[in-house]
């Protein structure tokens, strides 16, 4: 049995325990925190390739047998969402080490980091429904943290609503898991999936769908729960608003492909109908609230909103073709949107505002960051041949073949409405004239570095789909056809 499963929820524990001790010296902190990240990031390479070579890896902690013992398994969906995990938080933590001030840097910013990984790599490696809300619980608390530091006024004032938000959200998810557990007598995941179709009481059933739903709603920050992203998004530093934009609604999203497939497909009539009108709802009133801001941060909160439609469009067709176009736009969104907001970062710490009117000129000062936002920009609005293209056009396919025409026209005009707000901030930030003067804060060509990784692997993963493709194509077939992880989790007690 190998160990690899849990390294990279054990190995950001130890790293963020250990900086606790360091928050005095921030340049050791940095150092400690990086080389953290890059090491969890190999191993979650290496993950992936075992997935794909050896199928589902499963972790019984104290060599307990499923389901009475805590497991991980480990899926291709849940290895790459641990992989590209990895990857934007190595990229927004480069950004960091050169944008937060000291007091930030001091008051427990890397530790609260990477706790926060914690959370998110339990959340996606975890096969127990309980220790799901555990890992939820795990980055929230640290998302609470990041989201303060500072303590500015408007921070702390969204951080109070964001966390009664969650608050709510998380006692609905103890009652979900509760009346599953009344339902099946069981909290792992895999033993849920083989007892829920035996479950006589079909309206039990389908409070449980409901339930589900809107707990992963709200954290995915779906129609018509999603109020409250666009504001706390917006609060703290673009560095953390990066992190959370690209990294945190995903993993509500992935919480509700998992659930969905292993539970409720075939057992609950009206999930999947119900999911393809949110999925329009969520692209047509995200794309709307984007293109009534005229601040480039709050123009890409809202976009957060709208492209998560996308990803839950790939769901409620449930095909292999869209869910593998679904699994493809997640992985692409996380890349793209994570850069887009560290452009806003770097533009921040340059003219001190990301309000569309008082910028300009930034053509001229920095064309290299121009050319980042423009390529960013144009992939998120699902331009060729970059990712975003490649994820709309198989999602668009496959809705086209299940004659979901309704969603397919809302996704389109979602992508001409996304196309015409990158053009309004590249407009007004990048090519209007200058209208606050260009400061030149150090650490710009840091900045620029951790960007270009994150762009340039969006281009690299259009121009290599055909590489990237068969990842996503298996993560899709094991959510069609999640015998192989029931299996390999519950072994002589599959049945």
């Amino acid at each position: 049995m190998s160990n690899l499963p849990v390294l990279p929820v054990a190995l950001p524990m130890a790293a963020g325990i250990a900086l606790i001790f360091l928050r005095n010296s921030p340049s050791l902190s940095r150092a400690v925190a990086l080389v953290a990240n890059l090491i969890v990031l190999v191993l979650a390479a290496q993950l992936v390739e075992t997935v794909r070579i050896d199928g589902v890896q499963v972790l019984n902690f104290g060599e307990w047998p499923a389901p009475f013992g805590i497991v991980f398994a480990v899926d291709m969906l849940s290895a790459l969402m641990v992989l590209v995990t990895m990857v934007v938080s190595s990229a927004t933590l480069l950004f960091a080490t050169v944008s937060l001030d000291d007091a930030r840097e001091r008051t427990f910013f890397y530790p609260l980091f990477q706790f926060l990984l914690v959370g998110v790599n339990g959340s996606f490696l975890t096969g127990d429904l309980f220790n799901l809300f555990v890992w939820f619980e795990v980055l929230l608390i640290s998302s609470y943290g990041l989201l303060a530091l500072g303590s500015e006024r408007y921070q702390l004032q969204e951080t109070f609503k964001y966390l009664v938000i969650n608050a709510l959200s998380s006692t609905l998810f103890l009652i979900g898991v509760a009346l599953i557990y009344s339902l099946t007598g069981t909290l792992n995941m895999a033993d849920i999936a083989v007892k829920f179709p035996q479950i006589s009481d079909k309206g039990s059933a389908g409070a449980v769908a409901i339930v589900f739903m809107l707990v992963f709603g709200i954290k995915g920050a779906l129609f018509p729960v999603y109020q409250w992203l666009p504001r706390a998004y917006f609060a703290p530093p673009a560095v953390i608003s990066g992190l959370f934009g690209g990294l945190l609604t995903k993993v509500g999203v992935y919480a509700l492909y998992r659930v969905t497939s292993l539970f409720f497909v075939g057992n609950v009539n009206f999930v999947l109908p119900v999911l393809s009108f949110i999925a329009g709802a969520t692209m047509l009133f995200g794309v709307l609230g984007a293109l009534s801001q005229f601040d480039m941060k709050r123009v890409l909160s809202y976009h957060i909103i709208s492209q998560i439609g996308y990803m839950i469009m790939g769901l409620a067709i449930f095909t292999p073709l869209a869910l593998a176009g679904g699994v493809f736009y997640i992985i692409h969104h996380i890349l793209v949107k994570t850069a887009l907001f560290l452009v806003a970062g770097a533009v921040e710490a340059t003219r001190g505002t990301t309000h569309l009117k008082r910028l300009g000129g930034i053509v001229d000062t920095s064309p290299v960051l121009t050319g980042l936002f423009f390529v960013a920009g144009l992939a998120l609005a699902g331009a060729p041949p970059l990712s975003g293209f490649v994820a709309k056009f198989m999602l668009m396919q496959g809705g086209l073949e299940q004659h979901f025409y309704i969603m397919v026209g809302a996704s389109v005009v979602t992508g001409f409405l996304t196309l015409f707000s990158m053009m309004k901030i590249f407009r007004y930030a990048f090519w209007s004239p200058e209208q606050v003067p260009f400061s030149g804060r150090g650490g710009h060509a840091t900045r620029l570095v951790s960007i270009t990784i994150l762009v340039g692997l969006g281009i690299v993963l259009g121009l290599g789909a055909g590489f990237a493709m068969p990842y996503a194509t298996i993560a899709a077939e094991q959510l069609i056809d999640p015998s192989a992880y029931i299996a390999a989790v519950l072994g002589s007690q599959a049945r």
